[in-house]
């Protein structure tokens, strides 16, 4: 991977933004640090190309002269027939959010092609919008990714665990009478019944865990790396409820990954 230096770009022209996670996709319009527009629909509906025709072609239609997109995704089956498609119905550059790319961070990493294009735009939207700051991102959806990033811009580090949704699935699937219950915020401390008790022992585990890690990785960056301003941001389908929660009160980016891969872009594309 290459650490881009140079002037930050301009804002650009809109760009289609195609995000594939686990569950979800995103078709995002997105100029320059805003999102448009966002439609969201189930992964799997994105394997076909028709199917992807069918998401992309009214943000094509309203949208005329616009001509370039990127895709991040962290379902590798998808990416071939996004790509086609994308290249099939758009005049300009189709680019893909992965490790070799020009970064605006030094990623610093066994196995650079392993690391989440998720991630990679989580942090570059940090480094985009906290200059001069430790920036600790957080990515809670089907999994929990913690990375973290010194003021230098050097990826330091980061951490990964099970999401809300996968462990409810994983205590329904692997026990004979555990309920699959649904994550809100609970209402008290402990469960009076057993679809409280698991809601509130998952979502307050993970709260406090999340917590905890924090107050670790905080100290960590300020004793052993010399920073003192510290940036916590916080993405991903389950972000409003835990960040909400929290004691460390972390900045939640609307549509981070959307607008991070379009940074990306704008750093990558050709003149």
């Amino acid at each position: 991977m290459m650490l881009f230096s140079g002037p930050q770009p301009p804002a650009c022209a809109p760009i289609l933004v195609v995000e594939t996670g686990n569950t979800i996709a995103s078709i995002a319009l997105v100029r320059g640090r805003e999102c448009l527009e966002v439609h969201k629909v189930s992964s799997p509906v994105m394997s076909s190309r028709e199917n992807i025709s069918a998401q992309i072609m009214p943000i094509i239609v309203n949208y005329p002269a616009l001509r370039d997109a990127v895709l991040c995704s962290v379902v590798p089956a998808l990416d071939q027939p996004i790509l086609d498609t994308l290249r099939a119905h758009l005049p300009g550059e189709v680019v893909k959010v992965t490790s070799s790319m020009q970064l605006p961070f030094m990623l610093h990493y066994d196995s650079p092609e392993s690391f989440g294009a998720d991630r990679i735009a989580l942090c570059a939207l940090g480094c985009q919008l906290y200059a001069g700051e430790a920036i600790i991102a957080l990515d809670i959806g089907t999994a929990i990714t913690v990375d973290v990033l010194d003021s230098a811009r050097n990826y330091l580090g980061g951490l990964i665990m099970p999401g809300l949704d996968l462990m409810a699935k994983s205590l329904h699937e692997h026990t004979a009478r555990l309920p699959l219950v649904g994550i809100e915020r609970p209402e008290t401390l402990v469960g009076l019944s057993t679809v409280e008790c698991i809601r509130n022992g998952i979502v307050l585990n993970c709260v406090s865990g999340i917590d905890g890690l924090l107050v670790k990785l905080e100290r960590w960056l300020r004793e052993e790396h010399g920073e003192v301003n510290i940036r916590v941001i916080a993405a991903g389908g389950n972000a409003p409820l835990v960040a909400a929660m929290l004691d460390a009160s972390p900045v939640v980016e609307d549509h981070a990954v959307l607008r991070g891969s379009s940074y990306l872009f704008s750093l990558n594309a050709h003149p």
